[in-house]
């Protein structure tokens, strides 16, 4: 593969948020369960990566369906603020 095309894909990490982001989950905890031991990272860690994904061109590429969405979710609460 070349360089420019490496560049312009997902590394693995924000593959990872996008796919656990595509997961539903059964009461309260187990996302945060599952951020922690599947990702090694804080909630809080996490959903800043996710909030800097939600504008990255390259995460619409790789998951246009669940990138969207997240989109309408972040712009409703944002809106209800």
């Amino acid at each position: 593969m070349d360089e420019e095309h490496d560049e312009a894909r997902l590394g693995r990490r924000e593959q990872d948020v996008l796919a656990l982001e595509r997961r539903g989950f059964s009461g309260p905890g187990a996302k945060e369960r599952a951020i922690r031991e599947e990702l090694g990272l804080a909630p809080v860690r996490y959903y800043q990566l996710l909030n800097a994904l939600l504008d990255d061109p390259r995460a619409l590429a790789h998951d246009p369906v669940t990138v969207n969405r997240l989109r309408r979710i972040r712009e409703t609460r944002r809106a209800d603020r």
